[in-house]
């Protein structure tokens, strides 16, 4: 068995989430192709929708600008994040009033890193301690000197979208440099945005301006199939049209830093993003250390760097990151556990883990804890056993990837 071909993928589920609500509020109609397809940008639609937007899917989606009201019901931002994070701040900033409920695993996710600064910017407020559900009552948004602590690129776009609303200019900064789709999205839409070591943004003085736009492969979803052609032997694959953005690429850094085949070909920009297409192949990998530095550029693609860390020669050390814990899952609580089940020598640590490499995997019942990533990091460590694993909760891949099986089962030959 080996893993062999060249492979188109949905759009990136980041800035298919930003497409969504930036064409919601844009002068005139956009359209939209090549939209992700997972369940947690089908709940920005809906709550788009739920607010007035004007939406209509069919092989592409076209959305008319308007002016957004209040919700007649609770917004259902099932298990996506950035749904609530977005969505509070650009309802915020559009002077909106809401409340947010959503599933289980979103319920357990912190929203006090957007309630305090929200909360600064004059937004009423209501919580279960800092967690869902949570209501706005947006009124007389003001702008915010705001410097985030936290690596998180939902926070950071949380305010910038409030910020478009409010009576003044606002300046925001970051601890680490997350990822900037919201920044360069909104400075090609006309938004009067400069980024430098600070990020100022006016507030909007006209309409966004409307847009087509063909989003780009998502990058994490590629790693899942980059990762298998870097773990089997004689496999090469070429995935097309990816979204390149260099925050977006740690994976790929990482990968090449594990001494894994990776090369960038047909690079080009579009709509101000880098988009290329990626060859991985296989070579022996070697354990590499990781850090806190490291570790914004590759958060949702650790569970996946687990598995080649298991076969890689030496140990892989994951330090900073902790944020992990508070993802759609504990997933450093779900990787180790995992990685044990299958046979690896893995240590559980506050803030991260090690792992000794060069394991023989054997398969098992994997606990996904209702984790897309743990689902499809899991899936693609069973293809390294005699048997596949089993998944207690298969299923939850459709949150973000729901073709990802139908694709995998392409390329394995």
């Amino acid at each position: 068995m080996r893993i062999s071909g060249t492979i188109d993928l949905p759009g990136d589920k980041s800035i298919s989430h930003r497409a969504l609500m930036f064409a919601s509020i844009a002068n005139g109609e956009s359209i939209i192709n090549n939209l992700s397809t997972g369940e947690d940008v089908v709940s920005t639609m809906k709550c788009l929708i739920a607010c007035g937007a004007k939406i209509v899917k069919n092989n592409d989606v076209k959305i008319e600008g308007v002016e957004l009201k209040e919700p007649s019901s609770l917004l259902d931002c099932g298990n996506s994040g950035t749904t609530v994070r977005l969505l509070a701040g650009l309802l915020a900033g559009q002077g909106i009033n809401a409340e947010f409920i959503g599933d289980k695993s979103l319920c357990s996710r912190p929203m006090d890193r957007i309630i305090k600064p929200l909360s600064d910017m004059g937004v009423e407020i209501d919580s279960d301690n800092g967690f869902l559900p949570i209501k706005i009552n947006s009124k007389n948004i003001k702008g915010i000197s705001f410097r985030s602590e936290i690596a998180s690129a939902q926070v950071k776009s949380c305010v910038l979208l409030a910020a478009l609303g409010a009576s003044e200019a606002s300046m925001i900064s970051e601890k680490i440099k997350t990822r900037d789709h919201t920044e360069i999205f909104l400075k090609s839409l006309g938004a009067n945005i400069k980024i430098n070591n600070n990020i100022s943004i006016d507030p909007l003085k006209s309409s966004l301006k409307s847009f087509n736009l063909d989003v780009p492969g998502d990058p994490s979803s590629a790693s899942f199939f980059a990762a298998a052609a870097a773990l089997i032997p004689n496999s090469s694959i070429t995935i097309r049209n990816i979204l390149a953005n260099p925050t977006r690429i740690g994976f790929f850094k990482v990968l090449e830093k594990m001494n894994g085949g990776v090369e960038w070909r047909n690079m080009r920009s579009v709509n101000g993003e880098s988009v290329g297409d990626v060859h991985v192949y296989w070579k022996p990998l070697n354990g590499i250390d990781i850090n806190r530095d490291m570790v914004p550029e590759i958060i949702d693609e650790l569970p996946i760097i687990s598995i080649l860390a298991s076969q890689a020669e030496g140990p892989t050390i994951v330090a900073g990151a902790e944020e992990l814990r508070v993802k759609e899952s504990d997933r450093i609580e779900a990787i180790c556990t995992n990685l044990y089940s299958m046979g690896c020598d893995v240590i559980e640590k506050k803030d991260g883990f090690i792992i000794e490499g060069g394991s023989n995997l054997y398969n098992t019942s994997i606990k996904t804890f209702g984790d897309h990533r743990i689902a499809m990091s899991f899936t693609i460590a069973g293809l390294l056993t005699p048997k596949i694993n089993e998944l207690d909760d298969a299923k939850c891949i459709n949150i973000s990837f729901p073709e990802f099986n139908n694709i995998l089962d392409r390329v394995l030959i």
